[in-house]
C-alpha cells in the first residue's frame, strides 16, 4: 500500500490550494477532490474491517477486467455515489483530520483477512487486493484532475 500511502502525501499538499477551482477542467474545487477521495478511502476501508471474510466470493466482472487493465479511470463517465460527496463546508483542518483518518486506515486494512472485501456498485465485490488496487486507480484519477486545475 506504499503507492496509496505516496497519494494521500501528495492529496495533503494540494490542501492549502482547496478553494482553486479551473472550470475548463472541473466544476469542483480541489477541496471537493480530496474531499471526495478521502471519504472513498474511509468509507471502503470501513467496508473492509466490516465484512466477514467468508462471505466473499470471487465472480467475473468485465467492466472490473477492463478499467484493471487499462489502469485508469476515464474522465466525465460516471457519477460518485451520494454517500460519497462532499457536503458542508470544507476546510483545512477537515481535511487534514481526514487525511490523518485514512493513513490510520489504509495501513489498518493491509492487516486484515485477503478475503475482507468492499462492494462496489459496478465493479462487484472486491478482495483486499482489488480493494487496493482501485483506491489507487481512484485516487489517481482525482489526483491528475488536481494536478490540471493547478496548473491552469
Amino acid at each position: 500500500m506504499k503507492k496509496l500511502e505516496l497519494l494521500l502525501d501528495e492529496l495533503e499538499r494540494y490542501i492549502p490550494s482547496l478553494e482553486k477551482t479551473n472550470l475548463e477542467v472541473s466544476t469542483a474545487s480541489i477541496g471537493w477532490q480530496i474531499d471526495h477521495c478521502l471519504i472513498v478511502i474511509n468509507r471502503v476501508s470501513n467496508h473492509l474491517k466490516d465484512s466477514n471474510h467468508d462471505d466473499y466470493k470471487w465472480k467475473f466482472n468485465l467492466i472490473r477486467t477492463l478499467i484493471f487493465t487499462l489502469n485508469t479511470i476515464k474522465r466525465g463517465k460516471v457519477q460518485a455515489p451520494k454517500v460519497a460527496l462532499p457536503e458542508g463546508e470544507i476546510t483545512v483542518e477537515s481535511l487534514k483530520q481526514k487525511i490523518n483518518t485514512s493513513k490510520t486506515n489504509v495501513a489498518e486494512i493491509q492487516l486484515l483477512n485477503k478475503n475482507c472485501f468492499f462492494p462496489h456498485p459496478y465493479f462487484g465485490d472486491l478482495n483486499i487486493k482489488q480493494t487496493q488496487k482501485f483506491l489507487v486507480l481512484h485516487t489517481t484519477h482525482h489526483l491528475k484532475i488536481i494536478r490540471d486545475i493547478s496548473n491552469k
